[in-house]
């Protein structure tokens, strides 16, 4: 496969975080969604708010890779501002946490209403709603997507926190052998020779670095910061962690939020 695009994330809009790994801070409410491609596969994670952020990034896939397409979708949250722009990805296998699709069935109770009381265009959120894409695959505890070419994105449930069905992606490092998906470590393969990069970790909005994290009437605070552990425990020391709204943190950042969401829901 053809890797000079790799070199050119910039160049189309996205901010490059590993070898074939990368994301885009769309516009509106700064939600992030995340690119990792394989030699087979390709995985967003996160869709935007609107059909028009799922448009974008479609178009923006196309001029990063050419003719290749998104082939899986993992939706990090059931929240307006990330699944909304699925249904511009027609075809492709969409993964939740489970439950996820029972919520969303029906067009999504509060989507619509949550988006335009935060500013979105009531015409085009309706339509949204109404295109409105249910994950077909869930994910109770990790699933390993083989993208080809040792590319492999590691799904997993580490909620509850931000809410009830919160969906991370681990990237593993890009020379970490196969028994280091589940482990998150970003040490290097037996025999390699050579250190693995450090792992990229897809957050949602368990972190936020843009403002305070946000808990609705749909999170679940007494459990949060044991999520934030998951999360810590799936990346290790040294992973690249990308919140749901934000610039990329560290793990010491995430500990730092871990232990401000503690006192702030202490008790609840």
């Amino acid at each position: 496969m053809d890797l000079c695009w790799d070199l050119r994330w910039e160049e189309h809009g996205w901010e490059r975080l590993a070898p074939g790994v990368g994301r885009r801070r769309l516009p509106g409410w700064d939600a992030t969604a995340g690119l990792v491609v394989g030699e087979g596969s390709v995985l967003l994670y996160d869709t935007g708010a609107t059909l028009q952020d799922g448009a974008g990034l479609r178009a923006g896939v196309r001029s990063l890779l050419g003719e290749r397409r998104v082939t899986h979708v993992a939706l990090s949250h059931p929240h307006f501002d990330h699944v909304l722009g699925t249904a511009a990805f027609p075809g492709v296998e969409v993964y939740g946490a489970v439950g996820m699709a029972r919520l969303l069935s029906g067009g999504g109770p509060g989507l619509y209403e949550e988006a335009v009381r935060l500013g979105a265009d009531a015409d085009g959120t309706a339509r949204a709603v109404e295109a409105l894409v249910v994950p077909r695959h869930e994910v109770s505890g990790e699933l390993v997507l083989e993208l080809g070419g040792g590319r492999r994105a590691v799904l997993v449930n580490v909620g509850p926190g931000h809410t009830a069905h919160d969906l991370v992606v681990l990237v593993p490092g890009a020379s970490a052998g196969a028994g280091a998906a589940s482990a998150g470590a970003g040490v290097a393969s037996a025999g390699s020779g050579a250190p693995a990069a450090p792992p990229v970790v897809f957050c949602g909005d368990l972190v936020e670095e843009s403002g305070e994290p946000q808990a609705g009437p749909d999170a679940i605070p007494a459990r949060w910061p044991a999520a934030l552990d998951r999360l810590l425990a799936l990346g290790g020391e040294d992973a690249v962690y990308v919140p749901g709204h934000g610039a990329v943190v560290d793990a010491a950042f995430v500990r730092a939020q871990r232990e401000a969401l503690a006192r702030r829901f202490a008790g609840s």
